[in-house]
């Protein structure tokens, strides 16, 4: 079951890290580095359409397929269009498939409505200009007709009237006759939305001005912020325009095909029952691992790195279950903004601590452009370069983050310092491995002699329990593909 180390994701131009050229070495190129295949952990990994043999076109025939009892009637020629996709949507897997699904809805709706009046809004968080990054590195301002640009929470607002009050929206993500919602199923945040709503999530955040989408971060904190986004994506204003929607789906894996509705709703309850059972698993296997060295490598933010799917924030709160909307703790899960103060301790009782496991992390390649000191502050941190470090010194939302790491003048060392201070062999890399993940031997081993156990736990018990606390039925497992 051990096998080569899989290739990391490419580093990334963005203005957000360090230039590629300073990215001389990966984590994974060392000879203790191997890496497990999902698929060998556990049995029922779904199979992936990409990556395949087919390559990108098979992204492009699944949303061709998907798309095509979608009903865009009410879209009349000349009508415009505003095609809004969040930038998570690019980080999977080199961004590929998800531009690929950005290019085929545009051609669908042209080919289907006959207009050609169709807009890319493609929305960010705390990256303002990232999405502007990606647009040009996909070409999607050429497919789009030179009608594609970034969207950032800070551009112009438009007042949205909902059963909750006014909230605000970005006023050129609606500044269309239509929209069209296209985005993905990973988990990603789960810490945050717990698998609720999670594909209404971007009325509340890729699309809402700051003051509404801070409901995450500062106001409401995780899980009562939900109701934001269905508020809005709810209004009388929103319906009046939303035609349809579509979304890459997505498992640990890689992309499990393109889903597409009318209806948000149906849509959402079908990824409710997806995340839970396709990420479930490699969730809670992360939380059995008992002690490890984190090793960053991938174009993100620090707390947005991958390793099997999901993404470094999940695996530091991995010592609690995420998906259990009860548990044993009140319901509180860590987040920098939402339940931590300036002290560095929770602002209330009940808070989980950071997970125990990580001895160390080690930051060979990510990004600046998200508040993150509350990650180096809680958990022992190397930073590999200077100039890495200095990305984060000069980023005004990381300006505390080098006060609480060391850097280290390349990766031999940092490794070399980590493994003597951490006093473990066991090693975990967020390097966006696809279909599997690159762990030191000794923690493979590890992963694989656990898998069995979280494989009968989650479908017998945990599951199930999942489910039913968001309204589901298990006995939908039964009919499930």
């Amino acid at each position: 079951m051990l096998r080569k180390p899989i290739t990391p994701q490419k580093p990334r131009v963005s203005q957000y890290g360090v230039d590629p050229k300073y990215v001389t070495k990966r984590v994974a190129e060392y000879p203790e580095i191997t890496s497990v295949m999902l698929s060998d952990l556990f049995p029922d990994t779904p199979k992936v359409i990409y990556p395949s043999e087919k390559g990108i076109a098979a992204v492009r025939e699944a949303a061709e397929k998907a798309l095509e009892n979608i009903d865009m009637s009410m879209i009349k020629p000349g009508d415009s269009v505003n095609v809004c996709a969040s930038h998570h949507g690019f980080t999977l897997l080199g961004g590929e498939p998800y531009a690929e699904l950005l290019r085929t809805v545009r051609d669908v709706i042209a080919r289907k409505t006959g207009t050609d009046n169709i807009r890319l809004r493609a929305g960010v968080g705390l990256r303002f200009r990232e999405t502007e990054e990606y647009i040009k590195a996909f070409k999607l301002d050429e497919h789009y007709k030179g009608k594609a640009r970034g969207v950032a929470p800070v551009d112009e607002g438009i007042p949205i009237e909902t059963e909750i009050g006014t909230l605000y929206g970005i006023k050129a993500i609606y500044d269309a006759d239509w929209i069209v919602h296209v985005h993905n199923s990973d988990v990603r945040e789960v810490h945050f939305h717990r698998q609720v709503d999670r594909a209404v999530k971007p009325f509340g955040m890729s699309y809402a001005r700051i003051e509404t989408r801070s409901t995450y971060h500062q106001n409401l904190g995780p899980r009562g912020a939900n109701f934001t986004a269905r508020s809005i994506f709810a209004s009388e204003f929103v319906q009046s325009k939303f035609a349809f929607t579509a979304f890459l789906d997505m498992s640990p894996v890689g992309v499990v095909g393109v889903d597409a509705d009318n209806d948000l709703y149906a849509l959402n309850d079908r990824l409710t029952v997806a995340g839970c059972k396709y990420y479930g698993k490699i969730m809670t296997l992360l939380g059995q691992i008992d002690e490890c060295i984190a090793a960053l490598d991938f174009p993100c933010p620090v707390p947005y790195v991958f390793a099997a799917g999901v993404i470094y924030a999940n695996f530091v709160g991995a010592n609690v279950d995420l998906f259990d909307l009860e548990g044993d703790l009140p319901p509180y899960t860590w987040y920098t903004e939402a339940f931590y103060g300036k002290d560095g301790k929770p602002l209330i009782e009940g808070v989980a601590p950071v997970n125990p496991a990580i001895k160390m992390c080690v930051q060979n390649y990510g990004w600046g452009g998200y508040p993150s000191a509350f990650f180096s502050e809680h958990i022992p941190t190397i930073v590999v370069g200077r100039e890495q470090a200095e990305v984060m010194n000069r980023d005004p939302q990381n300006i505390e983050y080098m006060s609480h790491a060391v850097i280290a003048d390349n990766l031999d060392t940092a490794m070399a310092f980590a493994y003597k201070t951490a006093k473990t062999d066991k090693v975990i890399i967020f390097d966006g491995a696809a279909g599997g993940i690159n762990v030191s031997e000794s923690l493979a081993k590890f992963l694989i002699e656990k898998a069995p156990y979280v494989n009968k736990l989650v479908d017998e018990e945990l599951l199930p329990k999942w489910l039913r606390q968001r309204g589901v039925d298990p006995e939908v497992l039964k009919n499930f593909k």
